[in-house]
């Protein structure tokens, strides 16, 4: 099994590629999703999160409040880093949680949808393809205002703020051009899924696992170490 990182910008169209992957029958690994677990009450995040940053970031269910914590940290670099430090880690042992998983289930590829891919950097090295989900500036802008109800004051503020699809399109290995019909996304996102499926990068994955252990149970060992923490 290989993996594979799928990324794009505001209102480019991630979720819908993500979407139609699943809907193929891709494994796919949402960081989104696994970052609101990791923060759920009763964990560690949780609770090292409500220690540095005080029961005012709660709402009153004792959830975190996400926009208040995300307000906290904007303007805040330390505050940013010290969220990271806490939250990071754990997300990253949940992903890898679930990509064994579905390696011992014995698919060939993990979509891992991350839209901070390229701006962390921190996956990158362990991924065989990326995947940039990319529309022109124009599109981009449009589809936000009419998405959140933006002004195209506010829109441009908020593409500004993320690295530009044009220097996203640069680093990937595969760009889906989402500027036009959902039907040629579609057609774009067959021929990837095709392209992924017959790749042999999955063997020589296969292959380095084993060579690393000493047997089979000594990955089966390992997994459930890994699961079980």
């Amino acid at each position: 099994m290989f993996l594979v990182g799928l990324t794009g910008g505001i209102s480019s169209g991630k979720s819908a590629v993500s979407t139609m992957l699943r809907e193929l029958g891709c494994p796919i690994i949402d960081a989104d999703v696994v970052a609101r677990k990791v923060v759920e009450q009763h964990t560690t995040a949780y609770s090292r999160i409500v220690y540095h940053f005080g029961p005012e970031i709660l709402l009153e269910n004792g959830e975190i409040d996400r926009q208040k914590l995300g307000q906290l940290i904007f303007a805040d670099e330390e505050k940013r880093k010290l969220l990271n430090s806490i939250t990071h880690p754990e997300i990253h042992k949940a992903m890898l949680k679930e990509i064994l998983l579905y390696f011992l289930r014995g698919y060939r590829y993990v979509v891992l949808d991350v839209p901070l891919l390229f701006e962390t950097r921190r996956l990158t090295k362990f991924l065989n393809h990326t995947v940039v989900v990319y529309c022109d500036p124009a599109t981009q802008l449009l589809r936000l205002m009419q998405r959140d109800g933006l002004t195209q004051e506010h829109a441009e503020q908020r593409v500004a703020a993320q690295m530009p699809l044009n220097e996203k399109r640069g680093l990937a290995n595969h760009v889906v051009e989402n500027s036009g019909s959902r039907e040629d996304t579609h057609r774009q996102v067959l021929r990837l899924h095709t392209r992924l499926e017959d790749s042999m990068d999955f063997l020589l994955v296969r292959v380095i696992a084993i060579a690393a252990t000493t047997s089979l149970g000594g990955i089966l060992l390992y997994a459930t170490k890994i699961l079980m923490s």
